[in-house]
């Protein structure tokens, strides 16, 4: 394997997402806005209005499995709301950011070089099948992961502050958000790159290689909705199982591309 060609690859796709606006804008303002600023909102809601006092604590908990409930019952109202919102209804969230940035650039792998008529050159590059499918799939991954911790530092600073008020004490990170962040977040990312790419690769326009891809984000989004529900509530033990099973997909689908990716078939569509 011959990293340094890897590295090369990899060097010139960040350089170019980096130099496109309209990749860079979405990838800073969504995680800003969901990780920070609807948080602050959330926190100066709560404390601003007395919302947490207006609530049925009692009735909230019942309706809750009595492994999250135990969790809050010596709490107050305001840290019992806190709580519940930060570290379980904001979880599913989170997934969404590592999987969008992923998708983003891996979307545009193979069909945005196509459209920029550089595809030719990259693939008459002196790298096998195989070297060019792993320099594409981490330039997408690796600035997945870093949006996803970086998003995870900046939630955390800002969830605990804004509750510190009513908590008193550090509530994040706990088990289920560090097996979230450095567990499940790095697999999701895979899913979404690992589909994108293969999409790309198949596909002569980046806008269909990028709707075709965003549609790993529906298991997901079912997720965000049965958490809203209460028809699930994440546990460290379901959390530790949502990503084995990921990671054994992520396997499966570099094992596909590995099998059916084939430069002489690009070559043969340019």
């Amino acid at each position: 394997m011959n990293w340094c060609a890897i590295g090369a690859i990899i060097e010139k796709d960040l350089k170019i997402v980096l130099q496109s606006k309209s990749v860079i804008i979405p990838l800073v303002t969504v995680p800003l806005l969901a990780m920070a600023v609807l948080p602050l909102m959330i926190g100066v809601l709560v404390r601003g209005t007395g919302l947490a006092e207006q609530l049925n604590i009692e009735r909230m908990l019942a309706s809750l499995p009595a492994a999250v409930a135990d969790q809050m019952t010596h709490l107050t109202s305001e840290q019992a709301v806190f709580y519940y919102t930060f570290v379980y209804l904001f979880a599913p969230f989170y997934l969404l950011l590592p999987i969008m940035v992923s998708n983003v650039i891996a979307a545009d792998s193979f069909a945005g070089e196509r459209e920029r008529k550089t595809l030719e050159a990259l693939l008459y590059t002196p790298t096998s099948d195989m070297e060019l499918l792993v320099a594409k799939l981490l330039a997408a991954w690796l600035p997945g992961l870093l949006v996803g911790f970086g998003s995870f530092f900046l939630y955390a600073i800002v969830t605990n502050a804004v509750a510190w008020p009513a908590m008193q004490r550090l509530f994040l990170p706990n088990m289920l958000w560090l097996l979230l962040v450095f567990w499940v977040a790095p697999a999701a990312a895979g899913l979404g790159l690992g589909t994108s790419v293969l999409v790309s690769a198949r596909t002569n326009s980046l806008q269909s290689a990028y709707q075709i891809g965003s549609l790993i984000v529906l298991p997901i989004t079912g997720l965000i909705v049965a958490q809203l529900g209460g028809a699930l509530h994440l546990s460290s033990l379901l959390v530790f199982m949502m990503g084995l099973g990921l990671w054994l997909i992520d396997g499966g689908l570099f094992w596909f591309g590995w099998r059916t990716f084939q430069r002489s078939v690009l070559i043969a569509r340019l």
